[in-house]
């Protein structure tokens, strides 16, 4: 492993922490919606939550991304530079080469979010009664009752199929920062980092936002999908729409949306940073 991609392993991680601490309540609210009543909106949530669950309880699940998204972002930033220098062996690559490298490091990525994130979502599904379970209850029990590949790993070829356009549509953060640089040099200002990480995170959403909602009801049933992926994927965007119509398929999308301009702002400025000053000091 050259030093490169190491100090893009460390920026990720810096990166990740940054996100899970700014995002959580939005993103806890977000799942509940996802996965709750239909006659339940983010407001309605967000009031029941607090008031019968307390203010604390909007980052349940917190304590999975935050062990977990060191590595999962360092795994995704250092495939993305991986990637990049597969594509092409010149470091300016166009628009297209750089979303084809974000489909190729979601693809990745999704081996480490697929556990984390469904561990998340069902902690984010406990509404604080008596038999609420905390993390490593519920890690045992997956593991218990179903194994690795239906337990820890459940709904990991939906998080890969929501990954791929999900990361492509980073391919916005590129195209920001190459526009602000025209006007600000190399060296743009954090404020137009935080921009272009907030017009990222806006395109990751709504690239993939239907089958994330997929990925979150198969991770929080108690029993484990059945068929092929693209069997169980399709009978679940079937039985959301017939549940709450096509517009089940983007419930949620209001808060994921709000929290994508700060969470992914202070995830690409905080890898950014980090890894400038990795380079400065590393000299690679």
């Amino acid at each position: 492993m050259d030093a490169s991609t190491i100090n893009e392993l460390i920026a990720g991680s810096v990166g990740g922490a940054a996100q899970v601490i700014v995002g959580q309540p939005l993103d806890t609210i977000k799942t509940r919606a996802q996965t709750a009543p239909s006659s339940k909106g983010p407001m309605d949530i967000l009031t029941q939550t607090l008031r019968k669950e307390g203010f604390f309880a909007l980052y349940k699940g917190m304590a999975s991304p935050l062990v977990g998204i060191a590595g999962v972002n360092s795994l995704l930033f250092a495939a993305y530079g991986v990637s990049k220098r597969i594509i092409s062996p010149f470091p300016q690559l166009s628009l297209k080469e750089i979303a084809a490298a974000g489909a190729i490091a979601g693809a990745v990525n999704a081996v480490l979010a697929s556990p984390v994130e469904m561990f998340k979502v069902r902690m984010q599904g406990q509404y604080g009664s008596p038999s609420d379970k905390r993390l490593r209850a519920v890690v045992n029990e997956m593991w218990r009752d179903w194994g690795f590949r239906k337990g820890i790993m459940r709904g990991y070829w939906v998080t890969v199929a929501r990954e791929i356009p999900a990361y492509a549509g980073y391919v916005t953060f590129e195209f920001s920062k190459r526009k602000f640089s025209q006007k600000y040099g190399k060296q743009i200002p954090v404020w137009a980092l935080l921009a272009s990480g907030s017009t990222g995170g806006i395109a990751y959403w709504l690239a993939c936002y239907p089958l994330d909602v997929v990925k979150s009801r198969i991770q929080l049933r108690s029993t484990p999908p059945e068929g092929t992926p693209v069997q169980y994927i399709a009978r679940e965007i079937k039985l959301v729409i017939a549940e709450s119509g096509a517009s089940g398929l983007f419930r949620g999308l209001t808060p994921s949306l709000l929290r994508s301009i700060p969470a992914a702002a202070s995830t690409f400025a905080a890898f950014e940073l980090t890894r400038e000053y990795l380079r400065e000091f590393t000299g690679v």
